[in-house]
């Protein structure tokens, strides 16, 4: 649902033409990115985990991914004065949720349908 979310809100920016701020846009990234990778580093060694805890890495992957992305793009809205780069990142991030999603769905349907231990029998 972020994923569709974020493509519909660019399909409308880029519809209505609505120009990014780009000094607002790379602090706030550079901050997140901070908190993203700190968050990441610490869950790294879970990231093949059950699918909660891949989740969790996932999402702090793909939100420090975002962050550099939306720091770049922010640099690019500055220079070119175009509301393009950060419609691209827009659709980059709603992508790496859309599969994000899809992955951990996946996992969580066969976590279903393993057996538990105690009782052999499907969750």
């Amino acid at each position: 649902l972020f994923g569709l979310g974020v493509l519909a809100l660019t399909a409308y920016n880029l519809m209505t033409g609505r120009m990014p701020e780009p000094i607002t846009m790379g602090t706030i990234a550079l901050l997140a990115l901070i908190s993203n990778v700190a968050v990441a580093v610490m869950l790294y060694r879970w990231r093949e985990g059950d699918a909660n805890m891949q989740s969790v890495w996932l999402c702090s992957r793909n939100d420090a991914i975002g962050n550099i992305a939306v720091v770049i793009a922010a640099g690019l809205v500055a220079f070119t004065g175009s509301a393009w780069p950060d419609l691209l990142v827009a659709v980059m991030m709603a992508t790496l949720g859309i599969t994000a999603a899809k992955t951990i769905i996946t996992k969580a349907f066969d976590e279903i349908k393993q057996p538990t231990p105690s009782t052999g029998q499907a969750h």
